[in-house]
């Protein structure tokens, strides 16, 4: 409403998430097996909203805003003003963006590549909302170019899901679908506050809890949506002020102590199995997993008082939602970044596995582990060849495709990104999409980092925070949002999304673009590719005028879930993309599935500060990622102010502070430099002891780059050690 774009916006809502139709730009979440006229959530509509603006950030704009005066305005300031619409460069000379050709920031952009003293040199982002075809071909260019410096918006969430599950199930995937929600008799959530991420699942747990299905939901910070939900296409409820309450019980765990829970559930199944209980899934154990006995071993050495300590739960509560867990034949296991952001997110997410296994809750109807991911094609991404870390087997099929000879060093994700821009190693930083210095950690250091580089380029429907923190030479490419219409020689264009189930579908806009002058994400790629690559072999030019071709080279590529994908994509529902373990079929070493061992109880390193709290930094209501659509949480009952801290009564009295004072925190982690946040006005607020929480981005700056997930990377952010400041 506020983008003014209530009339056109209301047609295109029509088509969102329909066959035929546009595919949300905002979550991952599946649609439905039975889809309404109006298949989208709150967070939907807004993303929609703010594309179809009527808002636009033209030439006049930016000669009247220089970059310091931008700079000082907030994150939802800038999202305000509206759709970019031209190409810009910065002129460093008056501080301000001025007009380019595309022709001459194609040219710009293949000169700095070029100059480079090697490939390695340049760092290429890329956005979850990317489609498949503009991901691949990314992934083509980047590679024929001769690196594989990837960072990607994965490696700051779900990166524990690629580089965790495959050990232990042999894909980096989940193994549910939506219908596995009309068969489970049990819905464990861990670490994921669903109502304000991936409102769209909401109806799912709603359908189940009207049904019986007991819903366990586990973090320590309760979400208002778990506690009283009306459904906004709920006309009764709405009408009547109704509500369901969708956790049947709420878990107050210690950030961080999922842990020490999930090895609790485990601990309390084998004693109930050695009791003589039939607890265990022994044919499942037997024929489909190995290792279970060093898992046993591991368990049995900590007793329960360690294992309450740890995890913040009493010893009353983990064997009462383990006898739930046990009574359920089909459990799906859903779980956030409240589990993969920790120094040990990756494991921790094998230790879920493990615990699944012991029901044999894998490739049954109704049971399976469910990463729910935040952002629309975060998973295609990867599967379509955005990854720092690929196989052999992967370089030796684009060599195959393409004929160049594919870099097989590993590349750059975003830690190691930053690292490089720091140290000046990185001299080119290309962001297809996204707001990468709003959304990385350790905002100052990155912010120094990315000042460092000889040119950024930012490829972005709307303005953002990125544009303004940039290298010595910048540009600003305004792109064809998902909801608008691609048109080439060949005619309309399709796209194409993988969800977080591994389905595929079709995204054909519907609205016209805000400028002539805005590219589609294809085309940009291929003009890149062609300025920067001067012996390529590559068809750049046809791939930038017919889709179809792109998608042909996708199923060459990646033949074993792809093949036909242009014949396939002909089904108004799409198609689903291969999951062996559906079927317990596990693709790992051993050829089974694989019970792991993790030492200890710790998801984090012990921190030895008596004053020291886990902060877990934490999305709005009314925001999507880096996105800010208002400075309100509803959800949390606070108005007009994202510099808060939420915190345990408890804690703040025991630190002398009132409700509702201002203080500031400060990280501690010993690196030779100094984190601090100031500004943050304490609210009470029922977490676990020991934990507060504030919002991200504002508090990225509290978060170390080398404070993060030991195998994939990722930022542990949501157990940042801190202490308030004096």
């Amino acid at each position: 409403m506020q983008q003014s774009a209530l009339t056109k916006g209301a047609r295109a809502l029509l088509s969102m998430n329909q066959p035929g139709g546009f595919k949300c730009p905002s979550c991952a979440f599946p649609d439905p097996c039975k889809r309404q006229t109006l298949e989208f959530c709150e967070q939907g509509a807004k993303a929609l909203a703010f594309e179809a603006t009527k808002q636009h950030v033209t030439r006049a704009f930016f000669a009247q805003h220089s970059v310091t005066a931008l700079r000082a305005q907030t994150d939802h300031w800038l999202e305000m003003q509206g759709r970019l619409t031209e190409p810009m460069r910065y002129d460093a000379a008056t501080d301000h963006y001025v007009p380019i050709s595309w022709d001459d920031a194609f040219a710009l952009i293949g000169r700095h590549l070029r100059g480079l003293d090697t490939p390695h040199q340049a760092e290429f982002y890329t956005s979850g909302r990317t489609p498949n075809e503009v991901a691949f071909l990314w992934s083509v260019m980047v590679r024929e170019f001769g690196t594989n410096n990837f960072p990607d918006c994965s490696n700051m969430c779900h990166e524990p899901t690629s580089r965790g599950l495959p050990p232990s199930i042999g894909i980096g995937k989940g193994t549910c679908r939506m219908e596995d929600f009309d068969s489970t008799e049990a819905i464990f959530i861990f670490g994921q506050n669903t109502g304000s991420n991936s409102p769209r699942m909401m109806t799912n747990l709603t359908e189940a809890r009207r049904r019986g299905i007991p819903i366990i939901a586990i973090n320590p910070m309760p979400e208002r949506a778990m506690e009283q939900y009306t459904g906004p296409q709920d006309l009764v409820q709405m009408a009547t002020f109704r509500h369901d309450v969708i956790a049947s019980e709420f878990v107050h765990v210690r950030a961080g102590g999922d842990l020490a829970l999930i090895k609790g559930m485990m601990k309390a199944i084998f004693e109930r199995a050695a009791a003589g209980e039939d607890a265990l899934d022994q044919a499942f154990i037997d024929q489909h997993t190995v290792g279970i006995d060093a898992v046993r071993a591991d368990i049995s050495a900590h007793d329960w008082a360690e294992i309450v300590a740890h995890s913040g739960v009493t010893e009353d509560q983990i064997r009462r939602i383990t006898d739930v867990y046990v009574r359920s034949n089909a459990t799906m296991a859903c779980f956030g970044m409240g589990l993969t952001q920790h120094q040990r997110g990756s494991q921790l997410l094998q230790q879920l596995c493990n615990l699944l296994f012991l029901r044999g809750n894998i490739g049954k109807p109704g049971a399976g582990i469910v990463p729910v991911r935040g952002h629309s094609n975060v998973q295609g991404d990867r599967t379509c060849g955005i990854n720092d870390r690929p196989t052999p087997e992967l370089l030796d099929a684009y060599q195959r495709v393409f004929g160049f000879d594919a870099p097989r060093e590993d590349g750059h994700n975003v830690q190691k990104a930053v690292e490089a821009m720091y140290a000046g190693q990185a001299r080119v930083f290309i962001g297809m999409g996204g707001n990468f210095a709003r959304a990385v950690p350790d905002t100052d250091r990155t912010y120094a980092a990315m000042g460092k580089l000889d040119l950024t380029v930012g490829i972005n429907t709307k303005l953002n925070r990125g544009h303004l923190i940039h290298g010595r030479e910048a540009l600003i490419l305004p792109v064809i949002a998902r909801s608008e219409v691609i048109r080439t020689a060949k005619g309309p264009q399709t796209l194409t999304i993988e969800d977080m189930i591994a389905k595929v579908t079709a995204s054909r806009g519907v609205l016209e673009p805000p400028s002539d002058d805005c590219m589609a994400e294809v085309e940009i790629v291929c003009r890149i590719a062609m300025a920067a690559l001067s012996e390529t072999r590559t068809t750049w030019a046809a791939f930038a005028a017919d889709y179809d071709l792109i998608r042909d080279k996708i199923a060459e590529v990646f033949s074993d879930i792809y093949v036909g994908f242009n014949d396939r994509l002909k089904a108004p529902e799409g198609f689903y993309l291969d999951v062996p373990p559906r079927r317990r079929e596990f693709h790992t070493d051993s050829g089974k599935a694989n019970f792991l061992v993790l030492d200890g109880l710790h998801a984090d390193d012990p921190v030895d500060d008596p004053g020291m709290l886990r902060l877990l930094t934490v999305r709005s209501q009314d925001q999507f990622n880096t996105t800010i659509y208002s400075d309100n949480d509803r959800y949390r009952g606070v108005w007009g102010n994202r510099m808060v801290l939420f915190m345990n009564p408890e804690d703040r009295s025991a630190r002398g502070l009132r409700n509702e004072q201002v203080i500031g925190l400060e990280t501690i982690y010993d690196d030779g430099f100094t984190r601090r946040v100031t500004g943050l006005t304490v609210l009470d607020y029922p977490l676990t002891k020991g934990c507060v929480a504030g919002y991200y981005p504002e508090l990225n700056s509290l978060i170390p780059n080398g404070y993060h997930d030991g195998i994939s990377g990722t930022l542990a952010g949501k157990s940042i050690p801190v202490r308030v400041m004096p």
